[in-house]
């Protein structure tokens, strides 16, 4: 007698819907959700039984099938690597006065491109540019979706056709293989590069430029410095070179920031060494949403304004609305935005943290060293103390909700409390007892 298939014992599509238990489901859900859900229960539940294994409960594969489909795929995720500007996971958290603002924006209508006192067609970019100018000492100001946006309009604007001046040494490559000469090259101009990896001077900017020469451009070495014998020319010199010869200085300060931040630059710095366009990036140090800020010469801004490019490249209203929140609060003289909060925090206060967090979950106490991460402060370590867990936690406790990421250092998981806030060390902690009641 011929053995029984046991892919032939598995039910139908339209036999599997019809199971009572998943009848609740399709009324709450909609039949199509269901369906997909329930296919994709059968075809995993036919690969499982091909390898030798049971095909299981296939109600409940369908089950948790579904909830996987219907749950967002954008999550809140508990930071806990010690990277506070972390691009992997959405860079800067925004304080509570710019989620306020977008709250407030993003439920209804709002005056985007609306002068209400003209009763006229306004300018989206009103809303900001007046703070930026009062913050930064700029004459005009942009905001475009990105800081690599920023840089691509500058150029295309400034001088598209025409030969860009940079130094080699700051030909940098940033995150997920992004490269300057790229930007560059899709702006229409064409890179010359001077000096060598290490010196540069002011006289081979000099040398380079020609009746060609449409903007020098200078790159601030955002995710990594370079030490020993080097050589860069000051903005201030750059800038005055580049008037001598009728050019605009473009400076991108990759990150950048309003307040002083360890040893990076600030825009008001630049401005004050006579720049004439500077862009930077809104999600990092800034501590506000994803955008590029160009600040500097109002004719300069207005090109950029005008160019075909900066419709394809404008912020939107939610990223307006959270920026003006985040800028009012540096407006207030106040630093207390979660990014600025987690930097300055003293060592103590997470220690305290991690103690808490380790006293909860059976851990114990390590010092560690975070970092300012999304390409700001590269050398800069700052003492930090994580809770040590056993590394087995490490794959459920990312993939719980909420998902809890943390460190793997050898056969150890370590939750560096430094990007953890009070409430979520609380979070933490429960993640960690569901993990263990599995």
């Amino acid at each position: 007698m011929a053995s029984s298939n046991p892919l032939r014992e598995l039910p139908s599509v339209d036999e599997l819907l019809g199971r009572e238990e998943l009848a609740g489901l399709v009324e709450r859900h909609g039949r199509a959700p269901v369906l997909a859900a329930a296919r994709g229960a059968l075809e995993r539940a036919r690969e499982d039984v091909k390898a030798g294994f049971p095909a299981g409960d296939l109600t409940e594969r369908t089950s948790a099938e579904l909830e996987k489909r219907l749950r967002p795929s954008l999550r809140r995720v508990l930071n806990a690597t010690g990277v506070v500007v972390h691009t992997n996971l959405g860079r800067a958290p925004l304080a509570e006065a710019a989620l306020d603002r977008v709250r407030e924006v993003g439920a209804g209508y709002s005056n985007l491109e609306y002068d209400v006192e003209a009763g006229s067609r306004g300018s989206r970019q009103d809303h900001v540019a007046a703070v930026l100018r009062e913050l930064t000492g700029a004459e005009a100001a942009l905001v475009v979706n990105n800081n690599a946006a920023a840089v691509l309009l500058a150029l295309a604007a400034l001088a598209e056709g025409r030969e860009v001046v940079v130094s080699r040494g700051e030909l940098i490559e940033i995150g997920d293989g992004f490269r300057i000469p790229d930007v560059l090259a899709r702006s229409g101009a064409t890179l010359v590069e001077v000096g060598t990896t290490n010196r540069t001077r002011l006289a081979d900017y000099e040398r380079a430029i020609s009746e060609r020469t449409g903007a020098l451009l200078r790159v601030h070495q955002s995710n990594f410095r370079m030490v020993g014998f080097t050589e860069q020319p000051r903005t201030r010199d750059l800038a005055r070179l580049a008037e001598r010869h009728g050019l605009p200085l473009v400076d991108d300060l990759g990150s950048g920031a309003l307040v002083e931040t360890g040893d990076e630059p600030t825009a008001r710095a630049s401005v004050e060494a006579e720049a004439h366009v500077v862009t930077f990036s809104g999600d990092k140090l800034l501590g506000g949403p994803q955008a590029g800020i160009a600040v500097g010469r109002a004719d300069l801004v207005e090109r950029m304004r005008r160019h075909p490019l900066q419709r394809a490249l404008r912020a939107d209203k939610l990223t307006l609305a959270a920026l003006e929140g985040t800028l009012a609060l540096y407006r207030a003289g106040s630093r207390d935005l979660p990014v600025l909060r987690m930097l300055e925090e003293p060592a103590e206060s997470v220690r305290a943290r991690a103690e808490r967090l380790a006293a909860l979950t059976g851990g114990t106490v390590e010092q560690t060293v975070a970092r300012s991460g999304g390409g700001a402060l590269p050398v800069t370590e700052i003492e930090s103390y994580a809770c040590v867990l056993p590394l087995e936690l490490a794959e459920p406790l990312r993939r719980g909700e909420p998902s809890v990421v943390g460190i793997v250092r050898e056969d150890l998981l370590l939750l560096d409390c430094r990007t953890l806030t009070d409430a979520e060390v609380e979070e933490a902690a429960e993640a960690v007892r569901r993990c263990r009641s599995r």
